[in-house]
């Protein structure tokens, strides 16, 4: 009798209906990341991992989250962000946290930390409310071995780069990254890029890239892009996709069709998309690339020379012409750090305001004088919304912000930064009906873990790490608005990382219980 009174509590405590969870989710609408249809059910989170999920009527815990009328998903993973320095000043990463991340992929588009040993240690050190992965990053690797130089690298300079590369997913990278319309990453070739792919392959890392261009020549690019990856044999990630200015759109029609034929041909190649149609990135793009050569002291010299000033801003208005603007009022500033009161306004504005006339050649020299003054980050008014839907469509485009951790009311950042997935799911998913809830959710979760080898992510399994969010499908919309960009996603009821409270009843509870995903080079 008594073995029999054993195995019958054995058996209890096994399908979780006597458990005593940390934190008990109870009456959700599960929707599990993998694509699959809706269920009713209950998640038991027990010491940092979904311990149990179905209907666990005896179950009890210290925290019981009634979701009836919610939906309960996996925690978000946004594989293309930029959160370096930032970390530092706002470990709570707010604005991630109350658009549902519970993960992010940092050191994209070429820029990293060449440091990957110490820097996860400071990460570990300080503890943030959300778990962090990093890639090494091309610009940053030649940087460190070549400084800015416009030239192909030497054999040593070759070899000592992919030694760089090879350390970082050794100290747990995910994969390279390029920036190729940044400098120095503009000035390498095709191989170059392909032999430091190879290095990141020996530890199964992925390459991710922000591609050559995204314009009139964005065909090419992504050709570049599905080469190396095919001659490093490894998988591609296409960064933040997308076809710029108005004489390219509706091009994602062949660009899409690109990604389609390198899948059939058998190269695991994904991108990544915001859903607005407006990019960001500095201003530094507007002038031609052999302007940066040799560093920004030689930029400025090249500034004060007059002739090479003329020359520059003439490839300034010829590229203005080849995209069919008139002006530069499409490019508005983000953050001015001289002169905070040109944040939010175009450069058209802003050279008004200087004593411009308004015409592009002015608005040219107005750029050039604000460069002068360092690092000018923009928002560009260059995409349409029939692209933007197209490439939402596809399956194998995930949702992520290309964003970094904002001060909440400081600078006019991109939207994207609070809002990216709050606006799939209210937008796209809720009145848009581009695609559906449950695939929305497998885009922002078990997709990006799949891609990036995160085994314990993505999905709400037993045994998975306790990342969870629960939302409010007829609530969730984002309220960060190009005007108002500092506006926390609505929607969102609670948040969980590593099985601990991070948004309770929609608000940050403060708790800082990410960690480090490392890359399989340590696993």
């Amino acid at each position: 009798m008594k073995s029999i009174i054993t195995l019958l509590i054995v058996f209890i405590a096994c399908t979780g209906y006597a458990q005593n969870f940390d934190i008990l989710i109870k009456n959700g609408k599960i929707v599990d990341g993998a694509g699959n249809s809706w269920y009713y059910g209950d998640v038991g989170i027990w010491n940092g991992k979904i311990y149990a999920i179905g209907q666990l009527p005896n179950a009890k815990a210290a925290k019981v989250i009634d979701a009836k009328g919610l939906i309960v998903a996996p925690g978000f993973i946004d594989v293309h962000a930029h959160i370096e320095g930032d970390e530092w000043d706002v470990p709570t990463a707010d604005n991630f946290i109350h658009d549902g991340v519970t993960s992010l992929v940092t050191g994209n588009c070429g820029g990293s930390n060449v440091d990957m040993k110490s820097y996860f240690h400071r990460l570990d050190s300080i503890g943030m409310s959300l778990n962090v992965a990093s890639l090494i990053g091309h610009n940053t690797v030649r940087r460190a071995v070549m400084g800015d130089a416009q030239r192909d690298p030497s054999p040593t300079e070759q070899n000592a780069m992919e030694q760089l590369v090879e350390q970082a997913m050794k100290d747990g990278a995910v994969g390279l990254s390029t920036g190729l319309i940044y400098v120095p990453g503009t000035y390498s070739k095709t191989p170059e890029v392909i032999g430091l792919g190879k290095a990141a392959s020996k530890y199964n890392g992925v390459y991710a890239s922000h591609i050559r261009n995204e314009g009139d020549n964005v065909t090419d690019a992504i050709e570049e892009a599905v080469n190396i990856g095919r001659q490093a044999k490894m998988p591609v990630q296409i960064s933040h996709f997308k076809v710029t200015y108005k004489t390219n759109w509706g091009r994602s029609v062949s660009t899409v069709e690109q990604v389609v034929k390198a899948r059939e041909e058998g190269i695991d190649v994904t991108m990544d998309q915001y859903p607005y149609i407006a990019s960001s990135t500095t201003l530094d793009t507007t002038l031609p690339e052999w302007a940066f050569s040799g560093g920004r002291d030689s930029l400025y010299i090249r500034l004060d020379n007059p002739a090479t000033r003329l020359q520059i801003r003439k490839e300034m208005l010829a590229s203005l012409k080849r995209k069919q603007l008139k002006d530069y009022s499409y490019a508005v500033i983000a953050r001015y750090g001289p002169d905070d009161s040109y944040n939010g306004k175009s450069i058209s504005e802003v050279n008004k305001i200087r004593g411009g006339k308004a015409k592009a050649e002015d608005e040219a020299e107005t750029i050039m004088e604000l460069i002068k003054s360092g690092r000018v980050q923009m928002v560009y008014f260059s995409m349409n919304e029939e692209d933007v839907e197209r490439i939402m469509k596809y399956p194998f485009t995930m949702t992520a912000s290309d964003a970094g951790i904002v001060e909440f009311g400081k600078n006019m950042p991109h939207p994207r930064a609070y809002g990216t997935n709050a606006r799939v799911l209210g937008r796209y998913v809720g009145e848009r009906k581009v695609i559906g809830l449950e695939e929305a959710v497998r885009r922002m979760t078990s997709l990006p873990a799949q891609k990036f080898k995160f085994k314990d992510r993505g999905l709400l399994r037993e045994g998975f790490a306790a990342d969870v969010v629960v939302f409010s499908e007829s609530e969730v919309m984002d309220m960060a608005t190009f005007e108002k960009p500092h506006a926390y996603s609505k929607g969102f009821q609670y948040v969980i990382v590593n099985g601990e409270l991070v948004i309770d009843e929609g608000k940050h509870t403060g708790m800082r219980s990410g960690t480090v995903l490392m890359g399989p080079g340590v696993r």
